[in-house]
């Protein structure tokens, strides 16, 4: 058996350890208001996270450039409560605008 089959299975083994782990929390944990309310912030939060380096990142380095006016528009356009497809669409226009203008 290889090394890379050792992993995988080592892998598969942890994400079911982890699996039931997570079962057999007991019920009382899992309805204690402030486990619900972390459980409805993280999602927020990490995609907050994702966002912030897709747009401000690049490598190693802090760029600022088309994308962050892209997500501003966005942002407005989400404010307004416009339809998602408008603001995607929107937003993708914008930053090709100003990428053809800078």
């Amino acid at each position: 058996m290889s090394l890379l089959w050792i992993g995988i299975l080592l892998t598969a083994a942890g994400c079911y350890a982890l699996k039931i782990a997570g079962l057999s929390v007991p019920d009382r944990v899992l309805d204690h208001p402030l486990t619900v309310r972390i459980a409805t912030l993280i999602p927020v939060a990490l995609l907050g996270a994702l966002i912030a380096v897709q747009v401000l990142a690049d490598g190693s380095a802090l760029r600022i450039d088309a994308r962050l006016a892209a997500l501003g528009v966005a942002a407005v356009l989400l404010w307004w409560r416009m339809p998602f497809l408008v603001v995607v669409g929107v937003a993708a226009a914008s930053a090709a605008l100003l990428r053809l203008w800078f």
